[in-house]
């Protein structure tokens, strides 16, 4: 096992993985911007260091400063959380020319999952079924040709996407050119790469994940699914396990889930993503290979410690349990806290938490970074923290999740728990029949 870990992150993903190391006796170091001196992350690790200004690609983004820290504090690895160097498969090989482990997948799987397009031709390979589509276009002609055989309504995607950027929905060939031109922008603003593919629109459907734990011992194992179809404009809000999806469908997302980190070569945590019509049907998204988000509510139904596995594995250790001993109980949800007002067009909020109070209970968890005191900076995602419960049903945990939303208290600056409050008492969701269109019909603050 290692003994020292530098954390490249910050906020609760950091909290997260410092609490992980203190209980598996690891030593812990934090990196941190000029911005976060009084981080939360920074107080809770064993060693924290100043690696530059502000902007990401000052201070987390700085792949020299991350390793160069990393070597002249003895660690061994380096756990890169979420967001950030995460997907980097070029940190994570810069990691592995200097001797240092990348707590993740090696960096060629990260580089192939990465590229959509070559993601989907690896999964078409492996007998996976995906959306219908295009490779990477070469130029706007060929890609209204294709258009044309795919069919409207269709999306262009950045091959190098994430995050819901770089995604233009386009319902008729004349808007095609405008929309190809802004998604192609847009991806090599966000990304350094402007490459797109085409998808089909499918509508209405489910966005649904499996979480995969893979070792380098040939062994994986599938640990259920969660339902991520609350989203505006493509970005979660709430996310629940298990999804309400038939037990036959469930068993064959598993099974492909399983094809598809075998077929990547996966190790680590994993992520594999679906789109599900409703009649039996699903269809490969991507593959997003590290820790999302959302994992809370796969560890509350199974018992199993995402991040600790992560490190685990990452150190050699074989898996200490088989498929056959997955079996999830209850039902989680999770709700994510941002400093934002829905009421205003969801725009961040920044500022100096005067009062929080935290929700209790049993089975209720709260994974956040901030403190009263702390100041909330402007420069990072508005994301402050995720509330997650756990239940034995579900009308029990979505009862369970409105009292924790109306306990919370978070004085100071602008957060969205009303809304949340508000798509958890809506009928559509109360029937857990919801797809991806589901916030764009609620209305309201959405």
């Amino acid at each position: 096992m290692f003994s020292k870990i530098l954390v490249a992150n910050r906020g609760e993903i950091a909290v997260r993985i410092i609490r992980a190391c203190k209980e598996m006796g690891i030593t812990s170091v934090a990196v941190f911007s000029e911005a976060d001196k009084d981080a939360l992350h920074v107080s809770l690790a064993d060693e924290s260091y100043c690696i530059g200004r502000p902007a990401p690609r000052d201070s987390y983004l700085n792949m020299s400063a991350i390793i160069t820290l990393a070597q002249a504090t003895n660690c061994e690895a380096i756990h890169p959380g979420y967001g950030f160097l995460s997907e980097n498969y070029q940190f994570a090989r810069l990691c592995e020319e200097y001797g240092i482990v990348f707590i993740g997948p090696p960096a060629e799987v990260i580089r192939t999952m990465g590229d959509k397009a070559a993601a989907r031709r690896t999964m078409q390979a492996a007998g996976i079924p995906v959306i219908p589509g295009s490779g990477v276009l070469n130029d706007i002609n060929e890609a209204r040709r294709i258009a044309e055989r795919v069919g409207y309504p269709l999306l262009i995607k950045a091959s190098a996407g994430g995050g819901g950027r770089g995604i233009r929905l386009v319902n008729s060939a004349g808007d095609f050119e405008r929309q190809y031109t802004t998604a192609a922008a847009e991806a090599q603003n966000a990304f350094g790469d402007g490459s797109v593919y085409l998808e089909k629109f499918l509508n209405p459907v489910k966005h649904i994940e499996v979480q995969i734990l893979a070792d380098n011992h040939g062994n994986i194992v599938c640990l259920g699914e969660r339902d991520c179809s609350v989203q505006r404009r493509n970005q979660k809000m709430i996310e629940e396990s298990p999804a309400n999806i038939p037990v036959e469908v469930r068993q064959r997302m598993a099974e492909a889930s399983v094809m598809a980190a075998a077929a990547a070569g996966y190790r680590g945590a994993g992520t594999v993503e679906y789109l599900y019509d409703g009649a039996g049907n699903f269809y490969f998204l991507e593959m997003n290979t590290r820790l999302q988000v959302e994992h809370p509510v796969t560890e509350m139904v199974t018992g199993v410690d995402l991040v600790k596995w992560q490190i685990r594995i990452a150190a050699g250790n074989p898996l200490g349990f088989s498929q056959d001993e997955i079996a999830p109980v209850g039902h989680s949800i999770e709700c994510r806290i941002n400093a934002e007002n829905p009421k205003k067009s969801f725009r961040p909020s920044c500022g100096r938490i005067e009062m929080l109070h935290v929700p209790g209970g049993p089975w209720v968890r709260l994974d956040t970074a901030i403190y009263q005191g702390y100041t909330i900076p402007p420069f990072y995602d508005s994301m402050i923290g995720k509330l997650i419960v756990h239940a034995k049903t579900r009308d029990e945990a979505i009862r369970k999740m409105k009292a924790a939303l109306c306990e919370l208290v978070i004085k100071g600056i602008e957060h969205n728990a009303d809304y949340l409050l508000e798509i958890l008492s809506s009928e559509e969701f109360d029937s857990a029949v919801y797809t991806t269109d589901f916030l764009d019909r609620l209305g309201g603050a959405g």
